[in-house]
């Protein structure tokens, strides 16, 4: 690849080798991305991350010895983490609000097509989330509002107050486009909404992100919801 950049590096966890396969072909076809490992669980994600430091984790949830939201946890604490894309059988799997609170950057369902995959790769790769806040919103409905604070799949939860007392750290028009993320606005939407232009959002953005030690676009979905800034069906 003389005079082009070096391609992003992708580590494969999965159990089923035939899933590992399937994504390796479709990955593997791209110039700009490369297979540089596989793992059939998480203990083994987490060695063979050490060795590779790879740029992004596709990473399974139900798997032997240490499952993926283990391993998620682990990965993404590292000082210099990579990105980690959670791959799921189901898109309402009760395992993916965990691997999104540990630090996933979005999740993918296995039955995807192939370019739906590569997009969303690259959506990651880019430091974007292409996963739809609805789903989101079903992840926070289903899992963390009918047990409450501390009992949903994700783990202990901080409590309510704890999350009010951050949000006090956000102007208010950090808030507004923070709500606004969490009803799924782009942000081309928000600028509409809020007669603000799109690089003013972004910044805004970037700041509200900053200020809660928030990962993503995903992450400060779920701080909306858990701080009760945005309420499901509100």
């Amino acid at each position: 690849m003389s005079g082009t950049a070096a391609p992003y590096r992708v580590l494969l966890c999965d159990d089923q080798e035939l899933i590992r396969m399937g994504l390796r072909m479709v990955i593997d076809s791209q110039p700009d991305l490369t297979v540089v490992g596989e793992a059939a669980d998480g203990r083994a994600a987490l060695e063979r991350s050490a060795e590779l430091r790879p740029d992004l984790v596709l990473m399974d949830v139900r798997m032997p010895e240490v499952d993926g939201l283990a391993a998620t946890r682990e990965l993404c604490a590292l000082p210099s983490p990579p990105k980690v894309l959670v791959v799921t059988t189901f898109d309402l799997d009760e395992y993916a609000y965990g691997a999104l609170r540990a630090g996933a950057s979005g999740f993918l369902v296995k039955d995807a097509l192939g370019e739906e995959i590569l997009v969303t790769v690259r959506a990651v790769l880019r430091g974007d989330v292409m996963m739809a806040p609805s789903a989101v919103r079903r992840l926070v409905e289903r899992y963390v509002l009918p047990a409450g604070p501390g009992c949903g799949a994700g783990g202990p939860g901080s409590a309510p107050g704890a999350e009010r007392g951050r949000l006090a750290r956000l102007t208010d028009r950090e808030r507004d486009v923070l709500a606004l993320v969490a009803q799924g606005l782009s942000n081309t939407e928000i600028a509409a909404r809020l007669f603000l232009g799109e690089t003013t959002v972004k910044t805004h953005l970037g700041r509200v992100l900053g200020k809660l030690d928030l990962r993503d676009r995903v992450h400060a979905v779920i701080f909306a919801y858990e701080s009760g800034l945005v309420r499901v069906g509100g």
